[in-house]
């Protein structure tokens, strides 16, 4: 779809094709029988952009909520794009910073949008015409100000603004990109253009090394529902005077390092067994979740901590162990069945233990028999042995802050 066919979109006749395919059945059953009715009535043209576009505001549920089914995407720009949680987030912390924020590879607006929505003016800066197109729309369609400019995000000119926000690519036609050095634009000329204003934050990979978070920044590696979804470098004003930050949405609850705190101790496993959120272990912040817990490390390379204590955090999943076994097939399926087990949860971390074929290997590929108790096993290491855990999940730890 080029910016003419994107702009008929949002003509009267556009919205009409629109609103008529999102009451219609675009699944992959119904697709080809609601593209032929609605192309009795409107052009083929018309009708092709907005069942793309229908479609993808359905994908676009996951990251928008219904905020989706007012928005505007491209396929690669949805992909790209921050999920509603994160932006809500990182506009408030943008709200303690005076003055417009330049926002850096602004694509389809999504950080841009929530900021405005969030009362903070700003200007989005896109390299290409169509997304910046889209942004647009985005903005409109909640009644925001904010303005879109195409161009090259590396010349921009970041003076009379209070702050900056740069998104660069992560991804390219060979998918993702893991270099900071590798990312478009670098790295190293994001951070030149955010260090000539007072405060600046830059959305890196999650799997950015620490090594390459400049000193003097806060780097924040955020996880929603349980699962790590982005990073992103606090410079200047923005830094919140730690090195370090996990941060767990919805919630809010957020972990930072403790400088008393040394390496944790290694030891048995105990009564109950932890598994830090995935920020907490991209933070390394594991040796603080250990403090908080009262538990060490049963192997010190494995980010599975153990205690004899139960305590509530919203840091780490909570178990109770039930049984700790040197790992083995016939031993594990003969416990299972010992045990009557039904549902059965398989987790690893630290085991080459191909998990769908122990499955199999188990007897679990079936629907388990009703009224069958579940069962969770651990599969991990001491050191060069192998170890199966059976464990009872606990119920999760309030929301706080450390």
């Amino acid at each position: 779809m080029d910016i003419e066919g994107f702009r008929a979109l949002r003509s009267d006749v556009g919205r009409d094709v629109l609103d008529a395919a999102s009451n219609a059945d675009v699944s992959e059953s119904g697709l080809l029988a609601t593209a032929a009715k609605l192309r009795e009535a409107y052009p083929p043209e018309l009708v092709s952009a907005a069942l793309t576009q229908v479609r993808l505001r359905e994908r676009a549920r996951a990251k928008f909520g219904a905020d989706a089914a007012r928005m505007f995407f491209t396929p690669d720009g949805l992909e790209q794009s921050t999920r509603a949680a994160v932006a809500v987030h990182r506009a408030r912390r943008f709200a303690a910073v005076p003055g417009p924020v330049l926002d850096l590879g602004c694509g389809i607006g999504a950080d841009l949008l929530f900021r405005a929505r969030a009362g903070i003016a700003g200007t989005g800066v896109e390299r290409d015409p169509l997304t910046a197109e889209v942004a647009r729309a985005n903005l409109a369609a909640f009644g925001v100000a904010a303005n879109v400019v195409v161009g090259d995000a590396t010349r921009a000119d970041p003076s009379g603004f209070g702050a900056v926000f740069a998104d660069p690519a992560r991804r390219t036609a060979r998918g993702r990109v893991f270099d900071p050095r590798s990312y478009e634009p670098p790295l190293d000329t994001v951070l030149e253009l955010a260090g000539r204003v007072p405060a600046a934050c830059v959305k890196v990979a999650p799997g950015v090394p620490h090594d390459a978070v400049p000193d003097g920044a806060e780097a924040e590696w955020i996880s929603v529902g349980g699962e790590v979804k982005e990073a992103a470098l606090w410079l200047g004003g923005l830094a919140g005077g730690t090195a370090r930050r996990a941060t767990l949405l919805p919630s809010g609850a957020t972990l930072t390092p403790d400088p008393a705190l040394g390496e944790p101790v290694q030891r048995d496993f105990g009564r109950f067994l932890y598994e830090p959120d995935g920020a907490v272990i991209r933070a390394g912040l594991v040796a603080e979740v250990a403090a908080l817990v009262g538990g060490g490390l049963a192997d010190p390379r494995i980010a599975y901590v153990t205690s004899d204590e139960e305590h509530a955090t919203p840091f780490a999943a909570a178990y109770a162990v039930e049984d700790v076994l040197p790992f083995s097939l016939k031993r594990l399926r003969a416990e299972l069945r010992r045990r009557g087990a039904g549902a059965l949860t398989l987790k690893k971390r630290g085991s080459a233990v191909d998990v769908d074929r122990l499955r199999r290997d188990l007897g679990f590929a079936r629907r388990a028999p009703r009224g069958a108790p579940p069962v969770t096993v651990v599969l991990t290491r001491v050191g060069d042995a192998p170890v199966a855990l059976i464990v009872a999940p606990l119920a999760p730890g309030p929301a706080g802050t450390s």
